[in-house]
């Protein structure tokens, strides 16, 4: 199944889980998501970044830059990436 983002603003975190799984894998996945330090996001996990309120679209961002996932293969069957919040794009 393909999946993406939301387009608006409400980008929810099941959308976050289904590209985690289908791009890295459940298990793989699962495990990067809970031990790999990101170090655009100050050095918080994903499930720390999301605990705190971080946007899901961003934390996936990081998360595939950092793995170096392409954008070929970052959002799944559909190829087709939302615009990152200004307030991100400043810090890169």
């Amino acid at each position: 199944m393909a999946c993406r983002f939301a387009e608006d603003d409400a980008v929810r975190e099941r959308e976050f889980w289904q590209l985690v799984d289908e791009v890295f894998g459940r298990a793989y996945g699962r495990s990067v998501s809970r031990d790999l330090c990101l170090t655009a996001l100050d050095g918080a996990t994903v499930l720390e970044a999301l605990a705190r309120g971080t946007e899901p679209r961003i934390v996936w961002n990081v998360l595939c830059d950092q793995m170096g996932v392409p954008d070929s293969r970052r959002w799944g069957g559909i190829h087709n990436a939302p615009p990152l919040p200004m307030s991100f794009r400043a810090l890169g």
